[in-house]
């Protein structure tokens, strides 16, 4: 069995086996380029009882808040901020967060995986999934037919375009 024989039954096959998670990273990429808007979002508010007379920085750490809590306005015990508002004198603080729907949420977290996240080694495989396709693809087709030569203008278009994207 050839070389080129090979990478084709490889390619086809992990292709088949990777079709559904091709189409998972595909949906929650083009919906990570919305992830600074409130699209397909909804909104989540959640109460918190925490100590009464909170800092602005004990309450951004309490809360959880990267980049912490900015004060927009006050009212009498309460301080409202962007994400809620907290009641000095009670402790009750309420949050207002906007989210995605369930499995869009899972979709994105799984995406954005790191070294932290049970599976990150599933992103590992399908990176290289993604890196052997690259490859196997220039052994779909013999270099000596049309199709190939017409790709190898296609491939040199794509890494044209990849430089320049780079440095936008």
């Amino acid at each position: 069995m050839t070389t080129g024989l090979r990478m084709r039954i490889i390619h086809r096959y992990l292709g088949f086996f990777l079709a559904g998670i091709m189409a998972m990273y595909a949906i929650s990429g083009i919906i990570m380029i919305y992830r600074n808007t409130d699209f397909l979002k909804s909104e989540k508010i959640t109460e918190q009882q925490l100590k009464p007379n909170l800092s602005t920085s004990e309450l951004s750490g309490a809360l959880r808040i990267k980049g912490g809590i900015k004060p927009e306005k006050t009212e009498g015990n309460i301080i409202y901020f962007k994400q809620g508002d907290y009641n000095t004198k009670t402790g009750m603080a309420t949050l207002k967060k906007m989210e995605l729907p369930f499995i869009l949420d899972k979709m994105e977290h799984l995406h954005k995986a790191t070294t932290n996240s049970p599976v990150y080694f599933l992103n590992i495989f399908f990176g290289l999934s993604l890196l052997f396709f690259v490859i196997s693809s220039f052994w779909m087709f013999m270099p000596q037919t049309s199709v190939f030569k017409k790709g190898m203008y296609f491939t040199l278009g794509g890494i044209v375009l990849t430089i320049i994207l780079l440095f936008v």
